[in-house]
């Protein structure tokens, strides 16, 4: 049961809000596994996505190709459009986390040869480097290495 109380201090505090959430089955999921974005050429967008992130066809026609990305159940759509809209529909960006600590450097090297171009590079804290990039259609793409605590490892 979902209850509340005003504190001293004016404000309304929900008490029993974890048993109220559990009460509901949540759907069973892999999580967030892919996204579709409107390219201009599906084949320059394919390309990079191999180059950069070892991508693979799963599925393709004139319209669109699906990826697969390597060691995930990942999916990247590319549908061709005249009309490529990476910005004005709210995708802020979409990201990559590493594996492991890769060198920045051959990062950059690997992305510019694809296609991309680097927006920025970088470390959120020492010894977790990112790159900001834009993919050939605008599409800005994060990369990143972060650890994790130890007491979120069980959380994948």
């Amino acid at each position: 049961m979902v209850s509340h109380v005003l504190s001293a201090y004016g404000m309304v505090i929900f008490v029993g809000v974890a048993n109220c959430l559990n009460q509901f089955d949540m759907l069973d999921t892999y999580g967030l596994t892919h996204i579709a974005i409107k390219v201009r050429d599906i084949e320059r967008s394919r390309q990079f996505y191999e180059m950069v992130f070892g991508a693979r066809t799963m599925y393709q026609n004139d319209a669109f190709i699906q990826l697969q990305t390597p060691g995930a159940r990942d999916i990247i759509v590319l549908e061709k459009s005249e009309e490529v809209l990476y910005n004005e529909n709210g995708i802020i960006h979409f990201g990559f986390r590493l594996k492991t600590v890769m060198d920045i450097d051959s990062m950059v090297n690997v992305i510019s040869s694809a296609g991309g171009k680097i927006k920025e590079t970088g470390e959120f804290v020492p010894g977790e480097p990112y790159i900001f990039m834009y993919d050939p259609d605008g599409y800005e793409v994060e990369v990143w290495y972060e650890k994790i605590p130890p007491e979120l490892k069980t959380f994948n």
